[in-house]
């Protein structure tokens, strides 16, 4: 159950917001029903978040590895259910899934996703990212595409403290 109640979603103040969050995410889940507690914030949050999922030209795939393997570190299981089905339609594997906590002795990781998953684990673990493991995803990606992997690794970050220190989970009830 999270730390507070989900706002109201009823509430005239945010009804503009909810209708936009329904219109571009097709309903509004629970990370979204507690940001709208602070509207500005969540219209900040959706306007960025949907840059990185929907506006950016990093491979899905790879964008969705990341944010799996963000949710395993930082243990956010609801940021995992969300992204699981959505990692499936990007190309990810259930079985790159199934071994993505392991993912340094598998085998089922080609280099460039294995230089993705190492800047991941280092940002998120380390915050500095070593010269050896920029350098690895450097020499795969443009500077827009390195920019926007820095990003989604921060902001899936960002995301797993938000929803862990409130305690946001798939089961909870409205």
């Amino acid at each position: 159950m999270a730390n507070i109640p989900y706002a109201d979603l009823s509430d005239a103040a945010v009804r503009p917001l909810v209708d936009r969050i329904t219109a571009e995410r097709g309903g509004v889940l629970h990370l979204y029903q507690m940001l709208l507690h602070a509207p500005p914030v969540a219209e900040g949050w959706l306007t960025y978040l949907t840059a990185i999922r929907q506006k950016s030209t990093l491979p899905g795939a790879l964008r969705e590895l990341v944010i799996m393997r963000v949710a395993i570190l930082n243990g956010a299981p609801y940021e995992a259910d969300q992204h699981a089905p959505i990692a499936l339609r990007e190309g990810v594997t259930q079985a790159q899934l199934d071994e993505l906590a392991t993912w340094q002795d598998s085998k089922l990781f080609d280099d460039t996703e294995r230089a993705v998953l190492a800047y991941t684990d280092a940002m998120t673990r380390n915050i500095q990212v070593e010269a050896s493991v920029f350098d690895a995803v450097r020499q795969r990606f443009s500077h827009r595409h390195l920019i926007e992997l820095t990003a989604t690794v921060a902001a899936y970050n960002m995301v797993s403290r938000f929803l862990e220190a409130l305690q946001v989970h798939s089961h909870d009830q409205r």
